[in-house]
């Protein structure tokens, strides 16, 4: 008896490919199930991860681990787009395969990996999924910058202010917060040892609900200008849509920049105050 694994990936965590998803498992259950020379060994399956990296997906790293253990002998997948958006990631990981005896069938492209062109068609095959990941990417992005340049925002929410479903409010209590520290600093003329240590002995937690805060953590707050009420994003970008790993914008693009976007917690002219004094 042939042991068989199967793996399956949908991309995304909506409900239609939730469906898919499921459906995908029954599918190869049921498929294996009716070869009388297979044997089901497991069904391996990520939901709502990217294909575009294996790093995250655990459901297909356990496979392959479980593949250099000898614990099956063929993999099937749906098509090359599930197994892997990446070209190197799915050439590496089928010669790897390969080599350990255990092919991998692409049904719907029609690619065993032990027929001898296969990688041919395979490198064919990943080149379109790859190209199209990127695509998608594009699109992606090209969206985002249009809402962005609306004034939706993109982001988690921050002491003084709650973020949801891309608009900003004021949050009163951490916006009183936030005046005090700005007036510390921009009109008593306190530095930020100081203010740290002042609001660590009158017990006020920091946004993450530390006793201690730091003169970094103080800085952000004071150059963050969302709290004069102006919007920058783009901030940080995701140059390389195979690895999703994000990095500061350092002009690689251009930021999207709105001026009094939401209301503020505190004037522009404590703000101007504070920052010529952070600049000094």
């Amino acid at each position: 008896m042939i042991k068989v694994a199967s793996y399956c990936r949908v991309s995304t965590d909506r409900e239609d490919q939730a469906n898919s998803f499921s459906s995908q498992v029954r599918f190869f259950t049921e498929y294996i199930d009716r070869n009388p020379d297979w044997d089901l060994y497991r069904v391996y399956s990520d939901e709502g991860i990217t294909g575009t990296s294996t790093r995250k997906r655990v459901g297909f790293n356990s496979m392959i681990q479980n593949a250099r253990l000898r614990k099956f002998d063929l993999i099937i997948t749906k098509e090359v787009s599930r197994f892997s958006r990446n070209i190197l990631d799915t050439i590496s990981f089928t010669r790897e395969l390969k080599s350990l005896g255990i092919g991998v069938i692409f049904m719907n492209d029609g690619i065993n990996t032990m027929d001898p062109d296969s990688e041919l068609r395979l490198s064919i095959m990943s080149s379109i999924a790859q190209e199209e990941s990127r695509k998608t990417s594009m699109r992606v992005k090209w969206g985002q910058t249009r809402q962005m340049e609306r004034g939706v925002v993109f982001g988690n929410s921050l002491l003084g202010y709650t973020v949801e479903n891309g608009k900003i409010r004021i949050e009163p209590i951490g916006a009183e917060l936030v005046r005090q520290i700005f007036m510390k600093y921009g009109i008593e003329r306190k530095g930020t040892v100081t203010i740290a240590k002042e609001l660590q002995e009158a017990g006020i937690q920091t946004p993450t609900g530390k006793t201690t805060w730091s003169c970094n953590q103080l800085l952000r707050i004071l150059k963050n200008e969302k709290y004069v009420g102006d919007l920058v994003q783009k901030k940080s970008i995701t140059p390389d849509y195979l690895t999703h790993k994000a990095k500061r914008n350092q002009g690689e693009e251009e930021l999207i920049i709105i001026r009094n976007h939401h209301d503020p917690i505190i004037d522009r002219d404590l703000w101007d105050t504070v920052q010529a004094e952070i600049k000094r």
